[in-house]
């Protein structure tokens, strides 16, 4: 399919506070095709600086299989639904990937999503 090659694809990564939270979230940008697929991986520690203390907590890391066009609105989705003041949104372009899994990608995924 050659819209893979004219379209570019990323990975956002987030962490939410608990598993609810991230499913909930999985399930919302899922269903609103700004994702195609999103990894929920095992409960984590974070160790960070924030408001003058250190802090060390247990977070749920998420990895966001999307197009570069939709990360404005994947983030705009994830601010709306994050219980943090500051949640963790970064996104990393995909250089390669599979085509047919590329394909794939593309076809859940939608920009006319709100």
């Amino acid at each position: 399919m050659s819209d893979t090659l004219t379209n570019k694809f990323c990975l956002v990564l987030s962490n939410f506070p608990n598993q609810t939270i991230a499913e909930t979230m999985a399930e919302v940008l899922v269903n609103k095709q700004l994702a195609a697929c999103v990894n929920i991986l095992a409960p984590c520690t974070s160790i960070y600086h924030w408001q003058g203390k250190l802090h060390q907590d247990q977070e749920v890391p998420v990895i966001i299989k999307t197009r570069e066009q939709l990360i404005k609105q994947v983030e705009q989705a994830i601010l709306a639904h994050h219980p943090y003041e500051l949640p963790e949104i970064i996104s990393v372009p995909i250089e390669q990937g599979y085509s047919p899994y590329l394909e794939w990608l593309l076809a859940q995924t939608s920009t006319s999503s709100s």
